[in-house]
């Protein structure tokens, strides 16, 4: 769904939520995360799963053949946007927005059947992947049967009339969480996937527009079915208290898009993931994307935002500490925003995309510096002479060492590298060459080249 406002409405929020916690360095510190994360979401990424526009037929049956392909790649926690209903009340375009849900416990008839959804879902546990879904719990359609059935589920304008929870969102219409039962069906919604369909969890849609004591008591209810894995459309820590396994990680995505703009630098990038550190739990998973279906349909693609250097940020989502996301068609380049209301399928072609993912996800999969939230390695930043340029540091924990040099500009650059972290015997990751690096060294980069050492 576009978001306009979302930026603002996330602002107050961290605004009303520092106002009462201690200063952002003792942040960690004081607050704990008391999730348990599932334990096979440590060493994967996220794939994000556009049924409508995946296919010609946009079934689930037809996606079910990309399956092998997405196995592939290393896609292992598949994130299907929204599969319910459609609401037909002031809809918006031909076939509307996935998140305007008409009915929580139903799927969207032109996708299939729930039982064609189930079958799905037991294919993905089948090849050793997982499933979660999309949830849009702030709002729904105005043609839900809430409205008749439970009118005070909904807040109000003065006049007694339904009102949409943002302006622009005109095909919705916005929940109250004031009202206890409203908690309870909700919940029994979410509790409904998890127990007949075997989903492994949720991405929860604007999951700060919603209280998050809500959250903390339907993680509680989920994980009395199955360990679940829960992602939020949101940022602020507290979403990680009891709630969350992994937020978004918004900031570091407009770093990027800013930093390929030339109007910002690699210093800001060092310094936000500086702030996080103190800012969030150490066991918050933190998701880094370069694109996802909002970015792509309302803000431009990643060749629009990020130019040439589209793959450099797509494979430093892998290295920074945090889950990465790719957006269908990415892999294969996709270079157009899709239609959020319309059909309009995804090319699939080959691609360089392809071959730089499969070996990004493989690492991931195997590498313990790089697995997610508190189990990763620590990241340590390695000085060079070109700070503004050149992102350079090391993923560090027990034996492994990863380093990763980035050149995050359209210049050929000469790196003068120099840390006490740096000598040692490495593999670099695409050539498979042996690399010996002692405290200093120079290296040439292309503009927006980069290199990954393992040892």
């Amino acid at each position: 769904m576009n978001r306009p406002y979302l930026n603002f409405i996330k602002a107050i929020s961290l605004i009303i939520l520092f106002s009462f916690l201690p200063y952002p360095s003792s942040f960690s510190q004081e607050i704990k995360s008391f999730v348990k994360h599932p334990e096979w979401s440590y060493n994967k990424s996220i794939y994000e799963v556009n049924i409508r526009q995946f296919t010609p037929e946009g079934t689930f049956k037809a996606f079910s053949d990309h399956l092998p392909r997405l196995k592939e790649l290393g896609a292992h926690i598949l994130w299907l946007m929204p599969i319910h209903p459609i609401g037909e009340k002031n809809r918006k375009g031909t076939l509307g927005s996935y998140y305007s849900v008409k009915d929580y416990l139903s799927v969207n008839p032109e996708f299939g059947t729930i039982e064609e959804f189930k079958e799905l879902v037991s294919l993905i546990h089948s090849m050793g992947m997982y499933v979660i879904i999309d949830w849009v719990a702030n709002h729904t359609a105005w043609d839900h049967p809430w409205v008749l059935s439970n009118p005070e589920f909904y807040n109000k304008d003065s006049a007694g009339n339904f009102i949409p929870p943002v302006a622009d969102w005109s095909d919705v219409i916005d929940l109250n969480y004031d009202n206890k039962q409203l908690w309870r069906e909700m919940t029994n919604a979410l509790k409904f996937w998890v127990e007949e369909c075997d989903i492994d969890g949720y991405r929860c849609d604007v999951a700060g527009m919603i209280p998050t004591e809500f959250w903390n008591q339907a993680r509680e209810v989920l994980e009395k079915v199955k360990p679940v894995f829960m992602l939020a459309e949101w940022e602020t820590p507290e979403m990680h208290y009891k709630a969350f396994d992994a937020s978004y990680s918004w900031e570091i995505y407009k770093l990027m898009n800013a930093v390929a703009k030339d109007e910002k630098t690699v210093e800001d990038i060092k310094q936000n993931l500086k702030e996080e550190t103190s800012e969030y739990p150490r066991e918050a998973f933190r998701m880094r994307f370069t694109s996802n279906h909002d970015e792509n349909s309302w803000n431009g693609t990643e060749f629009e935002r990020l130019g040439e250097g589209a793959s450099t940020f797509a494979a430093l989502t892998y290295f920074l500490p945090g889950i990465p996301l790719i957006y269908s068609g990415q892999e294969v380049g996709l270079n157009r925003r899709l239609s959020f209301f319309e059909k309009d399928t995804i090319s699939w072609q080959e691609h360089p995309n392809t071959d730089l993912y499969k070996v990004l996800n493989d690492l991931k999969s195997q590498s313990k510096v790089l697995l997610n939230g508190e189990r990763g390695g620590e990241i340590a930043f390695i000085t060079n002479n070109q700070q503004q340029k050149v992102l350079s540091f090391a993923r560090i924990g027990g034996e492994e060492k990863i380093i990763a040099v980035f050149n995050l500009s359209s210049e050929s650059l000469e790196a003068q590298l120099k840390a006490k972290i740096l000598p040692g015997k490495y593999t670099d990751l695409f050539s498979g060459e042996q690399v010996i690096l002692g405290m200093k060294e120079t290296i040439e980069l292309n503009p927006w080249e980069f290199l990954i050492y393992i040892k």
